[in-house]
């Protein structure tokens, strides 16, 4: 959604006080993490969309796997999941067939069932899953546990919006489109799974606000500055093209509107601003880590087969500097 709208939504909102909510709206955060009376702590989000690929499968993963990442970038555990399926019934049950299939391979790649859900008639389809995990409470990574000194790391190359915004107006092919439907499907697991454990405070998945767009949501709930290296940014092949022609989605140009001059850059090419601002589906995690802890994350990504980029550091003031060449 487009945050300046979500910022309308949610004020004035009656709310009270709860001191077993350990996160919840302050910081825009992945998730919600709610301290049990038994002391655990479970972390639970939901997250759905309309189709951004045509492929009715690989549509179900790309939302199951967008939803699970929620759980895994606040360093929480997922448990189970329940299905939201807004499902034409002009269409053949077969093709949403497809698409739960998609969704329930996915989840049981990440080792959880989908227990339920809830299905209606709509007139455009929407997909996606309400997760639930779990988390240790010392142990919780949000948008406000970022710190001078700490170093950027993100874990999968930027692009994806502008990708199958293409894919859709046919001004791509199918072929075209599969590196980046292949990082969409990618589980955010193995690159919180090789972190969980180093002592980070801060991270975030990089989806629907772009890069720049969370990176805003760590700088602000942690009253720091994020200066990053324009050159080490990972991009998808495709992706570039289409970001000279400025051939992007509404909600990348939402994005640019919305972070207004909290963003500056310098010697940064106009279709690299683009993708920075691009509107991701299942992005990666971008974590801020701790200075002396970041030869054993780069290592322990590595074991993993984890792809990681090292892209920036945080620095003392407000906003976000975006240094090119």
């Amino acid at each position: 959604m487009d945050p300046a709208v979500l910022d309308i939504m949610l004020s004035g909102l009656p709310t009270r006080k709860d001191d077993n909510l350990l996160v919840g709206f302050d910081y825009r955060d992945d998730a919600t993490a709610y301290r049990l009376p038994s002391g655990e702590v479970i972390i639970q989000t939901v997250d759905f969309f309309t189709p951004v690929v045509d492929d009715p499968y690989d549509y179900g993963a790309i939302a199951a796997a967008n939803s699970l990442s929620d759980v895994y970038a606040m360093n929480g555990r997922p448990l189970f999941a329940l299905n939201i399926c807004a499902f034409p019934k002009s269409l053949p049950a077969e093709l949403w067939h497809e698409v739960l299939r998609g969704g329930a391979d996915k989840a049981l790649e990440a080792g959880i069932v989908i227990a339920g859900g809830h299905t209606v008639d709509d007139t455009e389809p929407k997909y996606g899953l309400v997760v639930t995990g779990i988390a240790n409470p010392a142990n919780i990574w949000s948008n406000n546990g970022a710190r001078t000194g700490d170093v950027l790391l993100l874990t999968k190359p930027l692009g994806t919006g502008i990708i199958t915004t293409a894919l859709k107006s046919e001004s791509i092919t199918v072929e075209d489109a599969k590196p980046a439907i292949n990082w969409m499907k990618l589980l955010n697991r193995d690159a919180a799974l090789a972190l969980t454990d180093l002592g980070i405070q801060s991270a975030t998945d990089v989806t629907g606000n772009g890069f720049l767009g969370h990176a805003a949501e760590m700088a602000k709930g942690s009253n720091v500055k994020l200066l990053i290296n324009a050159n080490a940014v990972p991009v998808i092949d495709t992706a570039w093209s289409l970001a000279e022609q400025a051939k992007v989605p509404g909600g990348t140009k939402m994005n640019k509107l919305y972070l207004g001059d909290y963003v500056t850059f310098e010697g940064v090419s106009p279709a690299l601003q683009w993708i920075l601002y691009d509107a991701q589906t299942s992005g990666g995690l971008l974590f801020a880590i701790p200075r002396n802890k970041l030869e054993s994350a780069t290592e322990s990504l590595s074991q993993k087969n984890v792809f990681y980029a090292q892209i920036g550091e945080i620095v003392e003031g407000k906003g976000i500097e975006v240094r090119g060449s």
